[in-house]
Parts: C-alpha cells; structure tokens; sequence
C-alpha cells in the first residue's frame, strides 16, 4: 500500500528563488500589457482632445439657454437647448421602459429558467436582439408605431427605439453579475426560511448593485449617442418641445448630424460643442450612478 507524505515544510524553511528566466519573461508580459493599454488609450484621448479644443468654441450660455428656432446655419448664436432637453427625456423613457424588462429577464433567466426550454428561447433572443443594427430599430418602430398604428412623431416614437437597443445590453450586464453573486448566499437564506423572491430582492440584488448600474450606464451611454434610430422617429425641429408624447422634438445626436452636415463655419462649432456637451452629460450620469450604487451597496463592499 502506497503511502501519501502529508509533512509540511519547516517554519523556517524558504521557497527556492525565482528563477532569472522567469523574472525576465514576467517583465516581458507586463511590459507588453501596458504597451497594449497605451495602444487603446491613445486614440481615446485623441478623439477626447479633439473634442474638447473644438467644443470649447461655442461652450458658452447661449448654447445652454437657446435653441436653433429662426437661426440659419451661417447665423452666428443659436444653442442646443431644445437638444439636451430632448435628449434627456428620450433616455429617461426609454430608461423607465427597458431597466426594469431587463434586470427582471435577467432573474428568470439566472434564478428560475434553469435549463428549461423558455430559459434557452429567452437567452437565444437576447443573443440576436444583441446584433440588431440600430437603424433596423428605428425602421421597426417607424413601420408599427408610425406607419402601422398612425401616431406622429415624437420623442416617445425615438424612446421605444431605443428600449429595444437597450434591452439586451442591460440584460446581459445583469445576467453575469447575477451569476457572480455566491450560491451560499442564496443557500443561507433558504435555510433561514426566507422565500425566494425575498432573497432575490433583499440579499441577491443588493450584492449585484454595484455591476448591475454600471452595465445600466454603459446601456444608457450606448443608446444616448444612438442616431440612426432617431432621425426615422422624432424627425426634426429647431424649437423648444417639452413634450415628447406630442410632435417632433430635438435631441443632442440629431443636432449634432444636422449641424455637422452644414458647411458654414457657425454650424461646424455648434455641432464640436454638441458633441462636448452629449460626452459631458454620460460622464455626469455614471458619476452620480456610482455614487448612488456605493451609498446603496451593502457593507462591506
């Protein structure tokens, strides 16, 4: 019978020296890591430099307090108040609309599909939802919402576009911070006696905050720079519109494209800083989302 040597080193006892071999291609593989960042963090900075030098042009209260209504392309003035008013209500609908679809998609498929058959149909979807080109988004809402049931235009017609961009990208962000999360969290909860839907909502989805808003931003992020979509569904307007369930309204990437698409030199710097000013507003929105996901993590955290 083969005996097992189960002895533990000394307390004294020193591992054996890293080789010289080892030492140098260990360096070699960090050196490489961070050429390969300084490779990806180069163009980011470019276009982040070039936007900034050209938006600050036209970066002042008047781009913030007016809109393009009775200002022409080679006008001098003018802003994108209407713009960012539009843009902030689509996201905010379209927000309302696909979080809550997504993140309780993302349950079912993490705590009960299992590897039953709607499970697999659901995951399959969410998969080709995933590769939709954003354009196809828009035809589709122009074709049923426009076309089919005959409403106008409108910044709600622009939100349901974009809810379905949304929607696989929140969903699959949750899905894998859902799984992250350690099954003995769920068995200590079981066994305490605690439902299921109490441990999904008081011990699984606080853990998962954290992930879960940031996947949130990053879908928010995508879909607030989106327009294809928009240019088939909230059509365009130079005025002030508030109301997105009624009539055309602005939004920041249409302003932009119909800016940037004029040659004269005062709409070339209104479109620099709209593009500034739609950067601005994601950065300011992942802030305060981070700030509120760690005041609502759990301790420890």
């Amino acid at each position: 019978m083969t005996t097992v040597s189960t002895s533990k080193p000394a307390p004294g006892a020193r591992l054996a020296p890293v080789s010289a071999g080892r030492k140098i291609k260990d360096r070699a593989v960090q050196g490489l890591v961070y050429l390969a960042f300084a490779l990806a963090l180069i163009p980011l900075l470019s276009v982040l430099w070039t936007v900034v030098v050209n938006g600050a042009e036209r970066l002042d209260p008047t781009f913030f307090q007016f809109s393009m209504n009775a200002v022409s392309g080679s006008d001098a003035g003018g802003g994108a108040y209407h713009a960012i008013i539009g843009t902030l209500e689509q996201v905010l609908i379209t927000s309302l609309i696909a979080v809550p679809i997504a993140v309780l998609t993302a349950i079912y498929l993490v705590e009960y599909a299992g590897n039953g058959r709607l499970g697999k149909v659901i995951s399959f979807t969410v998969d080709v939802m995933t590769g939709i080109p954003s354009i196809v988004a828009g035809l589709f809402v122009l074709a049923l919402w426009l076309l089919t049931f005959g409403f106008d235009f409108s910044g709600l017609a622009g939100s349901l576009a974009l809810t379905i961009l949304m929607i696989p990208t929140v969903v699959r962000a949750t899905e894998e911070m859902l799984k992250l999360v350690p099954n003995d969290l769920r068995e200590a909860s079981y066994a305490l006696g605690v439902p299921r839907w109490r441990t999904i909502c008081f011990v699984i989805l606080p853990t998962a905050m954290t992930g879960i808003v940031t996947g949130v931003m990053l879908a928010v992020a995508r879909v607030m720079g989106e327009t294809a979509p928009l240019l088939l569904t909230i059509f365009f307007t130079k005025a002030i519109n508030n109301d997105p369930f009624n009539g055309a309204q602005a939004s920041l990437p249409t302003f932009i494209w119909e800016q940037a698409a004029d040659p004269n030199q005062n709409s070339i710097d209104r479109a620099w800083t709209g593009a500034l000013v739609l950067i601005g507003i994601i950065m300011l929105l992942n802030l305060v989302a981070r700030l509120v996901a760690r005041r609502k993590a759990p301790a420890g955290r």
